[in-house]
């Protein structure tokens, strides 16, 4: 296990070797999915962070997970692919498809009984439909094409099945950076997810739901960006 982080860390990969940074990382805005490649300096500097502050959150929460490690906490990086994608699929897509259609309908209930006096819920309600259309296709082609062949090149390890994943790989990256840029959007739109003080339950809940999604999906994508698929962007050049 390493010791401290530093800024010259890459995003990504500091979630990777300690996956509750996502916690303090999603606390900050900062971008550990579709930005994980960037080092941690180069966030701080874009959205004018305290270095210090979050450094030290950093190494302090990393100093007590050393103390207290819970083998129940898999490294992914190291697991087989095949547990990967099903881990993936069990959690993320799970939760996806259990959330992305309450979300839209709620999306749409607060914009009849709110649009007049908050006309943003237009633009909100627009997005989380554009995400969860996205998203539902995206799911599509990860369980029917792309998972399927990963694990039968993990079982056969054969060069056809390299070139199917290569052909795929990089459409999947360009809707995660999709998906990334809607997110941000509904942050901004909705003032980071709170709601204003004069609004009833459900716009509260949809609110809620909505930052829910953002966590889920930003850890979703990450397993993706930063592990699974430099996985196999190393067998495609061993190739």
């Amino acid at each position: 296990m390493r010791g401290m982080f530093t800024k010259n860390d890459k995003i990504g990969t500091i979630v990777v070797q300690f996956p509750k940074a996502a916690e303090i990382f999603k606390k900050y805005n900062i971008d550990f999915c579709c930005g994980g490649d960037r080092p941690l300096e180069q966030a701080f500097t874009e959205a004018k962070l305290n270095e210090k502050e979050i450094l030290d959150q950093l190494n302090a929460y990393y100093a007590e997970y050393k103390q207290t490690l819970d083998e129940a906490d898999k490294d992914w990086s190291q697991q087989s692919l095949t547990s990967l994608v099903e881990h993936i699929v069990e959690t993320h897509h799970k939760y996806l498809d259990e959330n992305l259609p309450s979300i839209s309908e709620l999306a749409l209930k607060i914009l009849r009984v709110h649009g007049n006096k908050h006309p943003e819920l237009y633009r909100v309600h627009k997005l989380a439909n554009m995400l969860r259309t996205e998203l539902e296709q995206h799911l599509i082609v990860e369980e029917v094409e792309f998972y399927p062949v990963i694990k039968q090149f993990e079982r056969t390890s054969r060069i056809q099945d390299l070139t199917k994943i290569k052909n795929i790989l990089e459409n999947l990256e360009d809707e995660h950076e999709a998906a990334g840029g809607i997110l941000k959007e509904l942050r901004n739109i909705t003032g980071n997810f709170v709601p204003p003080s004069d609004v009833c339950a459900s716009y509260q809940l949809t609110f809620k739901k909505l930052e829910e999604l953002e966590s889920d999906l930003f850890q979703h994508i990450h397993l993706e960006n930063n592990i699974l698929h430099p996985r196999l962007r190393t067998s495609l050049k061993a190739l």
